[in-house]
C-alpha cells in the first residue's frame, strides 16, 4: 500500500450492559479532486479502513451515483486495502460533485461498521471560454445625444465556476467603425456589458451607422492566463427634426381662372436633410399672409412631400386680378430643441387671376310682383333686367322667354320690358296658390357666349269675375272579386230620405262618380248621402255607403268660415238634446243637495235651542268669581246658585291677593236673570240675550285663553257640595222642589225629598 495515501477510519463503537450504542458519526471532509485529471488511472484518492481488520478479515466497497449508480464505474475502491480510486477524468461542467456512501462487512456479508458518507468535490479549471448569447447586437441612440447616454447591454456567459476568476469576465471595446467623428464614441462597463456614449457629434446625416467589436475575457480581464471571445455591436444613429424644411426657391408662380374651385395653382417643393418618411420630414404648409378670405389652401403630397396651392373658394377677377400669398413649411413635429427654423423655410407665392365670360344675372331672382287679374293685353308689367359681372368687357345682353306655360307674356329682347299678351287669369289651372311663375334668359355676347335665367312671379289678386256653380266630388268603388265579378260598378242615390236625391245628383264618368249639389243654395252642415254601388256580376250584388259632405261658406283659401256651426250640426239634434237634459239634471241635483244641507243645519240649530221639556236642566248662567273655601258639612243654600251676583267678591278675598286672569275693576254688565222656574220655551231667548251681553262685555277674556288660578278663596257661603251625601245633616231640609228641576234632578229628589225611610 501506498504509505502517503490520507487515511478514512469508521468511527469506534462502545459496548456498555450488552447495549451498543453508537458515536456521533464523524464529519467527513469533502474530497477534493480536479477536473481534466490526465491520469495515470486508476488514480487512488483515499484509504477507508476499519479497526475491525486487525483481529479479522473485511471487505470493503462504496454506493452511489459514479460508483454503482449512473455514472457507473467512475470510482472503485480495492475491497481489501479500502483504496478508493478515479477510473476517469471528471468534467466539473457536467458534474460539480458525488454522493458516495463506504461500507465495511467481514467474510459472511455481515455489517461490521455503520456506512460513512464521502462527498467528491469536482475542483473547477478554466477549460471554458466566455460565449456571447448573440454573436450580433443590435442598438439604437438618437442623433445629438448627450455623452452618459445609455446605448444597450451585452452579455457573455462562462461555463466555469463563477465564484473563481475562471468564470469572472470583464468586457471592453476593440474597434469602432467608422472612427468618425473620434474612434472612441462609445465605452463599455468591463463588468456587466452596458454601452454608453463618451463623445458629443452624433450625427445621423452624416454618420447613420456605428460598428463594434466587444471582446469578453475570462480570468478577471487577464490577457496572459484569461480566454476570450468577441461579439459584434451595430449601433443605428436615429433621427431627431434638426433640420427644418427649406424651400428650393423663395417665390413660386401660378395662374388660375376665376370662378374655379378644387384647381391646384402651384406646386412648392421643399428639402429636408431628416430620414425620409417621417415626421421629422414630412412637410406641413401653413399660409401665413395674402388671404384673409381663406381661398385657399396648400395640402401635402404624401409621395412627393410638396405643398400644393389649391383654390376652395371661388375667385372673382372683377375683385382682386392677382394674389401673393405667403407660405410656410414645418415638420409634423416640432424641431430639436436649439434648432429654429430658418429664412429659407418662408417662400412668396404669386397667383394669377385669368379673367373668363361670366353669366348674367337676375337681381332679384325670382322677382315678385302683384296684379289684378284680368289685365287686358298689350299691358305693361314690369322691367326685368339682368346684370353682367364682366365690366373689363364690352357686352351686350339679350333677353329672351325660356317658359310661359300660359303664354301670357312677352319681353323686350333689349330692354327687358315685359308685356301681356293675353288676359290674366287667376282661376286658370296654371296659376297655384294664386301665384304665376315665368322664366326668362338673358345671353350676352361674349366668348363663348354666356347665359342666365331669372323667374318673373306674378301674384294674381282675386276679382268677381266667375259666377257661381255646383261643385263635385269624385268617389270611387272597390271589389274583392275579380272581372267581370267586379266592375265596371254603378253608382246611385237612395231615394230615401227623400231630400237627399232633391238636393243631390250622381254621375258615372269612366271609371269612378261624381258626386254634386243640384240645387244653388244648400245651408251650411254635415250631410250624410246614401250611396247604392252595384257591381257587375252574372247577379249583381250591391251595397249602401254612406258619404259625408260637409257644406259651408269658404274664404279665399278655400277654408270654411263657419266651422264652429258645422261642428254643431255635425253632432246631430238628438245628442244635443241629450247633452242639455244631462246639464239640467245635473244641476237639480245639485240644487237639492244644497237645500238638503241647509235644512239639515236648521234642524241641528233648532234641536240644540229647544230642549224637550224632560231634558229641560232648569239651571241658570252663573258667573263665576271664586270658587269657595274647603269641604265643610254644612247647609247647602240654593240661592247662592241662583243670585250668585248678591255677593260682593271684595267681601270675601283678602286684600292685595288676585288672580292672574281676574279682569280689572269695571262696571260689571248687565247679564239677564231668569226665574226659578222658567218656561222650556223661553230657554233659547235666554241663552242668545245672555251671548249678546258676553260679547259686549270688554272685561270678559277670550274663551279661548289659558286662564291661569293661584288663589281659590278662603271660604263658600254655598258650602260643600259634599254634606249632599251626608246622612248627618239637611234631616230637616224640604227638597221637595228638585222634583220641579227636570229630569237631570229626580235622582236627588229621590234621595232627600222622599220619607224617612
Amino acid at each position: 500500500m501506498s504509505k502517503d495515501l490520507k487515511e478514512i477510519a469508521f468511527p469506534s463503537r462502545n459496548m456498555d450492559s450488552q447495549l451498543k450504542r453508537m458515536k456521533r458519526d464523524w464529519v467527513i471532509p469533502p474530497i477534493n479532486v480536479p477536473e481534466n485529471s490526465r491520469g495515470p488511472f486508476p488514480q487512488e484518492l483515499v484509504r477507508i479502513r476499519s479497526d475491525h481488520d486487525k483481529n479479522r478479515s473485511l471487505r470493503y466497497s462504496v454506493t452511489g451515483p459514479g460508483a454503482d449508480q449512473p455514472p457507473n464505474g467512475i470510482f472503485i475502491i480495492d475491497p481489501i486495502s479500502g483504496e478508493l480510486s478515479v477510473n476517469k477524468p471528471l468534467d466539473r461542467e457536467h458534474i460539480s460533485n458525488f454522493h458516495l456512501r463506504a461500507h465495511a462487512v467481514d467474510l459472511n456479508g455481515n455489517q461490521v461498521e455503520n456506512p460513512i458518507d464521502i462527498v467528491i468535490n469536482v475542483i473547477d479549471m478554466n477549460d471554458n471560454r466566455p460565449e456571447f448569447t448573440h454573436q450580433i447586437w443590435n442598438g439604437t441612440v438618437p442623433e445629438g445625444s448627450k455623452p452618459g447616454t445609455f446605448v444597450m447591454t451585452v452579455t457573455s456567459v462562462d461555463k466555469d465556476d463563477p465564484k473563481t476568476a475562471n468564470g469572472m469576465l470583464r468586457y471592453k471595446i476593440l474597434s469602432q467603425n467608422p472612427e468618425s467623428p473620434t474612434s472612441n464614441m462609445f465605452t463599455i462597463n468591463n463588468k456587466t456589458g452596458g454601452i454608453i456614449t463618451v463623445a458629443a457629434g452624433l450625427d445621423r446625416e452624416k454618420v447613420p451607422q456605428y460598428t463594434l467589436i466587444i471582446q469578453a475575457t475570462d480570468m478577471e480581464g487577464n490577457p496572459m492566463y484569461g480566454l476570450s471571445n468577441t461579439a459584434t455591436a451595430v449601433i443605428r444613429i436615429t433621427d431627431v427634426n434638426d433640420n427644418p424644411p427649406e424651400f428650393t426657391a423663395e417665390t413660386f408662380f401660378g395662374e388660375v381662372p376665376e370662378n374655379r374651385v378644387n384647381v391646384i395653382v402651384a406646386n412648392l417643393t421643399v428639402t429636408d436633410k431628416d430620414q425620409p418618411n417621417t415626421p421629422a420630414w414630412n412637410a406641413v404648409y401653413k399660409i401665413t399672409g395674402g388671404d384673409p378670405t381663406g381661398r385657399f389652401s396648400v395640402p401635402t403630397d404624401p409621395t412627393t412631400n410638396e405643398g400644393l396651392v389649391t383654390v376652395v373658394k371661388p375667385i372673382d377677377y372683377e375683385i382682386s386680378r392677382t394674389y401673393v400669398l405667403t407660405v410656410e413649411a414645418r415638420n409634423e413635429v416640432p424641431l430639436a430643441r436649439g434648432i429654429h427654423s430658418p429664412r429659407q423655410s418662408t417662400a412668396t407665392v404669386s397667383i394669377r387671376v385669368i379673367d373668363v365670360n361670366e353669366s348674367p344675372y337676375f337681381e332679384p331672382n325670382p322677382k315678385l310682383i302683384k296684379l289684378e287679374e284680368g289685365m287686358m293685353p298689350e299691358s305693361t308689367l314690369t322691367t326685368f333686367t339682368a346684370q353682367d359681372p364682366d365690366r373689363f368687357m364690352q357686352q351686350s345682353i339679350r333677353y329672351s322667354k325660356l317658359s310661359d306655360p300660359a303664354n301670357w307674356l312677352k319681353i323686350d329682347p333689349n330692354t327687358g320690358r315685359i308685356t301681356t299678351i293675353a288676359i290674366l287669369d287667376r282661376e286658370s289651372p296654371f296659376v297655384k296658390n294664386s301665384l304665376y311663375n315665368a322664366t326668362f334668359m338673358a345671353s350676352d355676347n361674349g366668348v363663348p357666349p354666356a347665359s342666365g335665367t331669372g323667374t318673373l312671379q306674378i301674384y294674381l289678386l282675386d276679382i268677381n269675375d266667375n259666377a257661381p256653380k255646383p261643385n263635385a266630388i269624385n268617389i270611387t268603388a272597390l271589389d274583392g272579386d275579380l272581372n267581370p265579378n267586379a266592375g265596371p260598378f254603378a253608382f246611385e242615390l237612395a231615394h230615401r230620405p227623400s231630400d237627399v236625391r232633391r238636393n243631390w245628383t250622381i254621375t258615372r264618368v269612366s271609371d269612378y262618380a261624381q258626386v254634386s249639389l243640384k240645387i244653388g243654395f244648400l245651408e251650411s252642415g254635415i250631410y250624410e248621402l246614401p250611396i247604392i254601388i252595384t257591381d257587375s256580376g252574372n247577379l249583381p250584388m250591391s251595397n249602401t255607403s254612406y258619404l259625408r259632405i260637409k257644406v259651408c261658406q269658404c274664404d279665399i283659401n278655400g277654408d270654411c268660415t263657419d266651422q264652429q256651426h258645422i261642428m254643431a250640426a255635425g253632432l246631430g239634434t238628438g245628442a244635443i238634446i241629450s247633452i242639455l237634459l244631462c246639464i239640467i239634471i245635473l244641476l237639480i241635483l245639485v240644487l237639492m243637495f244644497v237645500v238638503w244641507m241647509k235644512r239639515r243645519d236648521k234642524e241641528r240649530q233648532a234641536k240644540q235651542l229647544l230642549i224637550d221639556p224632560e231634558d229641560d236642566v232648569r239651571d241658570n248662567i252663573l258667573k263665576y268669581d271664586e270658587e269657595g273655601g274647603g269641604e265643610e258639612d254644612q247647609d247647602y243654600d240654593l240661592s247662592q246658585l241662583q243670585q250668585p251676583d248678591t255677593i260682593e267678591p271684595d267681601a270675601i278675598k283678602p286684600v292685595g291677593i288676585r288672580r292672574l286672569d281676574e279682569r280689572p275693576l269695571h262696571p260689571e254688565p248687565q247679564y239677564p236673570m231668569r226665574s226659578a222656574a222658567p218656561h222650556p220655551g223661553d230657554i233659547g231667548d235666554f241663552i242668545n240675550e245672555g251671548l249678546k251681553a258676553a260679547d259686549n262685555d270688554p272685561t270678559a277674556p277670550p274663551y279661548d285663553s289659558l286662564l291661569v288660578f293661584d288663589y281659590e278663596g278662603s271660604g263658600s257661603t254655598a258650602g260643600s257640595l259634599s254634606s249632599l251625601n251626608s246622612s248627618s245633616s239637611g234631616g230637616d231640609q224640604d227638597y221637595d222642589y228638585l222634583n220641579d228641576w227636570g229630569p237631570r234632578f229626580r235622582k236627588l229628589a229621590d234621595m232627600y225629598g222622599g220619607s224617612d225611610d
